[in-house]
């Protein structure tokens, strides 16, 4: 009798469980323990039938409507108290109610009655069931030959769908949503929809399994090669130290993170290895090359510092002063912080020689926590020391720039291209226009030397490039960097740099560390103003260095310590004054003015007398003065010509009269037009008979009409002419706001007059 026509009894012990959904036509074991085998023990009183249900939260009540009719076929002791059930299940079957109350569960029930209506869908159905069914199985674990028969003969879709729902890997949720589903046809779609997953990923599974085993099979079978070789070479009675040698290179080559591309090149000049003979040149150049390869900071580098208020305070013990490119460091910092993949800048320090370009480079690399790396372009002349040389050369390098990263194992450093405005050109290339991609953050990222010949990022090293001055640097290159400009020092600047940075230095070097000398404020400032007039501090500190060693020398010939060092020490140790005020020392003189001049050794001031003789009516122009000077000396006098009435000059002055302009220090070569309205002005005395205040120094370029233009280096021509002893400065009206990068202290000592004209100038000098 179908179980769908038999009568149920009124009540059935039921089994409430959350492992497994049993489904009609299934067989299957259930493990219990020994307070649940009453329940299929009692079955016996009821036909062996018991009722199988989902259950579905943590009270006992709690369970799943539709549930599983079983007989209980066996029931089998596995241990003292563990038994194992064999179960057949029957036909779905709803629960109505269910009874708590006595020794076991127990359930009314009802049996689910399944129509099943036979038609071109259903048997469509089951037939494309039939088929992906089987394609399952052939890319999975196959069943049976009498299953698999049973499945061909079956066309019942109730019974199909449920046969096929076993084979499918579904969790628990859905295995109940198929048994709840009552509809065969309904069933059999959502089998079929599940069915196709599975045979999607079964699929790819074999794919992925299928190309792993051609991967493992080529490395099993280059292994078993290399081991064939391997034994050939002992039996040739061949040395095992280059196989050693190549396997080594073989396995840094796989740790060394090489790019995809630079990788199949590596691999490629690997294979080319292994067959060249050890005694060739191109054996050497070959190893060399993978060495380079793999020893390439690829994917190395350094994690950035980014604590701001530690970075401002390594800068400021190493280095005075320097506002503007300590806070373009905090800026760097601080994007930073914010962006990690942001592009490392590039600047260049320009500023005289001993203001602290080149140590500055080392300071920021520490308050980064990178790693430093400098090199001088002082003298380069071959482009290949920036790019290297093609491997068709024997004992071919990488270049400078590449070479360094390697040494330095990051690929993030703080390069520092010293000396950038010294570099030579010639017949062997340019190096400057070498540096135009590695200095340019929008090429870098891909930079090729021609020694690797593969490309290598650039992008993440922050380059800082130093120069005395900027005109011999080409226009493209220039452009490429962010200028920050380094004047010189202060005379009150040098003294705190000496105090603070300097002193305990040279003590220290000197082997007075047991003994410091003290320095009296006022013997440093000797030291500055008569030993060491300089932009920088380089001689202040050689100077300081020279007092340390002669106090070293009398402490070892058992002389007591002189401390502390007054100015009159100073002077019996480094002998007469090397500089004097050439402003205060000397008096006020008609036809001779103070000029200033900016020179890559920082300022200077300069005098320009002007004279004149009985001759023919002309210009003589002396000192090494350069076309441009030159130039605003002839512009100065045809000033003064068109306006002698004004000057009130007679015009026989220049009849029959020879006018001689003279700038001392004639051995130094002297350019630019920054000093027409000093030249003015010292012709103007001449020719008026009023001398001119040495203690006014003045600057400016100076047109036909008067009109004065503004000028470059206001800074260190400044500081130039207060170190000279200058009082009052004359400069353009157009240069007023430099004065903000002029020190305060500085600013307070002198007297600024600012002109548009030039006989502004001349009021305030004659």
């Amino acid at each position: 009798m179908p179980y769908t026509d038999m009568e149920l009894p009124e009540k059935l012990p039921i089994f409430l469980q959350k492992e497994m959904v049993p489904f009609p036509y299934m067989i299957f074991p259930l493990f219990i323990d020994e307070r649940d085998v009453q329940i299929f023990k009692a079955a016996s009183e009821h036909d062996n039938l018991v009722a199988v249900a989902l259950r579905d939260g943590d009270q006992p009540s709690d369970h799943r409507e539709i549930g599983t009719l079983c007989r209980v076929n066996k029931i089998t002791k596995i241990a003292d108290d563990k038994f194992k059930i064999t179960m057949e299940g029957l036909n779905r079957l709803k629960i109505l109610e269910l009874d708590l109350s006595g020794p076991i569960p127990m359930a009314h029930c009802e049996l689910v009655r399944e129509f099943v209506e036979k038609g071109m869908v259903s048997d469509a159905l089951v037939q494309s069931l039939n088929a992906l069914l089987k394609i399952a199985l052939s890319h999975g674990k196959p069943l049976p030959d009498d299953v698999m028969k049973m499945i061909d003969y079956i066309d019942n879709p109730a019974r199909l769908s449920d046969l096929v729902a076993l084979y499918v890997n579904l969790p628990l949720e859905g295995l109940q949503e198929l048994l709840e589903t009552i509809d065969p046809l309904e069933r059999l779609k959502k089998v079929y929809v599940y069915l196709t997953n599975e045979v999607q990923r079964l699929q790819v599974k074999s794919d992925i399994n299928t190309e792993v085993n051609r991967k493992v099979g080529k490395n099993q079978k280059e292994y078993i090669l290399r081991e064939q070789m391997k034994h050939i070479q002992d039996e040739l009675g061949e040395d095992d130290a280059r196989t050693s040698d190549i396997n080594e290179l073989r396995k840094r080559i796989e740790e060394a993170g090489l790019p995809e591309d630079v990788h199949k090149i590596a691999i490629k000049e690997l294979k080319r290895l292994e067959r060249i003979n050890q005694a060739s040149p191109e054996y050497t150049v070959s190893r060399t090359y993978l060495d380079y390869l793999a020893g390439m900071p690829w994917t190395s580098s350094t994690s950035d510092s980014l604590d701001i208020i530690r970075a401002e305070e390594i800068l400021n013990e190493d280095h005075y002063d320097l506002k503007k490119i300590k806070e373009r460091i905090l800026e760097f910092l601080a994007v930073r912080s914010l962006k990690d993949n942001m592009k490392g800048p590039v600047l260049c320090f320009v500023g005289p020689p001993g203001v602290g370009k080149t140590s500055l480079g080392k300071s920021i690399a520490r308050s980064l926590g990178r790693k430093f790396v400098r090199i001088s372009l002082g003298g380069m002349r071959d482009e290949a020391e920036i790019r290297g040389h093609r491997r068709t050369y024997i004992g071919a390098l990488p270049g400078r720039i590449i070479k360094e990263i390697f040494r330095c194992g990051s690929n993030n450093p703080v390069f520092m291209l010293d000396e950038i405005d010294k570099l030579g050109q010639d017949f062997r290339g340019d190096p400057a226009s070498a540096l135009l991609e590695v200095l340019d953050p929008e090429q870098n990222f891909s930079f090729q030397d021609h020694y690797l010949d593969v490309p290598f990022d650039l992008s993440k090293v922050m380059f800082i490039t130093t120069a005395n001055q900027l005109d011999p640097i080409p226009g493209p290159l220039k452009d490429r960097m962010e200028v920050i400009r380094l004047a010189g020092y202060s005379t009150e600047e040098k003294l705190h740099i000496a105090r603070n940075f300097i002193i305990r230095r040279e003590i220290e070097e000197n082997g007075l560390a047991d003994m410091p000398p003290e320095f009296h404020d006022d013997a440093v400032t000797k030291i500055i103003s008569d030993y060491t007039r300089e932009a920088g501090v380089r001689n202040m500190q050689r100077t300081i260095a020279t007092i340390c060693r002669k106090l070293a020398k009398e402490i070892t010939q058992k002389k007591p310590l002189r401390t502390p060092i007054t100015p009159e020490i100073v002077a019996e140790l480094l002998g007469p004054r090397k500089f004097h005020n050439e402003v205060a020392a000397e008096n006020d003189r008609i036809g001779v003015v103070t000029g200033m001049a900016w020179t890559e050794s920082g300022g200077d001031i300069l005098f320009v007398e002007a004279t004149s003789m009985p001759g023919k009516a002309e210009l003589i122009l002396t000192g090494s003065l350069g076309d441009v000077m030159k130039e605003s000396a002839r512009a100065a006098l045809s000033y003064i010509e068109a306006h002698a009435d004004d000057f009130g000059i007679k015009p026989e002055a220049f009849e029959n009269r020879t006018i001689h302009i003279h700038v001392p220090s004639g051995a130094i070569p002297k350019d630019g037009p920054s000093a027409g309205v000093t030249i003015v002005t010292a012709l103007v005395s001449l020719l008026t008979g009023k001398p001119a205040k040495r203690d006014v120094s003045m600057t400016g370029e100076i047109t036909l009409t008067g009109r004065v233009l503004a000028i470059g280096g206001l800074k260190e021509k400044v500081l130039a002419a207060h170190r000279a002893g200058v009082r009052k400065i004359v400069a353009p009206e157009r240069n007023r706001d430099d004065l903000e990068d002029i020190p305060e202290n500085v600013r307070n000592e002198l007297q600024f007059t600012f002109i548009n004209e030039a006989r502004e100038a001349l009021a305030a000098a004659l």
